[in-house]
């Protein structure tokens, strides 16, 4: 997965860079997210990663049920770049939990959480399917792989 956040940076709070960790709580800050769920599935994960270096991955039963660590594979490599107006993210995650769903649909849904100097969250995604940003909506899960 790559993200690109392309703008006025020093209009943002970016975390500072640590050692690579699992933390949780993530998203209170600038976290770019990746939900992975199979069509016809009420199941998901949830990836976070931080530009701090920090990561967490979740597995839920259905509808922000069910919250569990997902502990399936390596913990993700990713890497960070930034110029002036741009930073950039990539991460690599095993998958391979999916291998059961071959045939099924694999869904994404793509999401970040910005804070800007003064602190204020704002909530992007590809698509929000209701009146409030929730990340958590199987609408929101818009690219699909076969």
């Amino acid at each position: 997965m790559s993200y690109r956040l392309v703008g006025d940076l020093g209009a943002l709070r970016l975390p500072a860079r640590r050692e690579p960790a699992r933390a949780d709580e993530l998203w209170r800050h600038t976290c770019f997210e990746t939900f992975v769920g199979r069509a016809a599935s009420a199941e998901y994960c949830e990836y976070n990663f931080s530009p701090s270096g920090e990561w967490a991955a979740y597995h839920f039963s259905g509808y922000r049920a069910g919250m569990q660590p997902h502990r399936s594979g390596m913990a993700p490599r990713f890497s960070t770049r930034s110029t002036a107006d741009t930073f950039e993210l990539a991460a690599t995650v095993d998958v391979g939990w999916l291998a059961s769903s071959r045939g099924a649909t694999v869904r994404l849904g793509v999401t970040a959480v910005i804070e800007d100097q003064a602190g204020l969250l704002s909530y992007w995604a590809l698509k929000h399917p209701a009146e409030k940003p929730d990340f958590h909506h199987s609408d929101s899960f818009v690219i699909d792989l076969p």
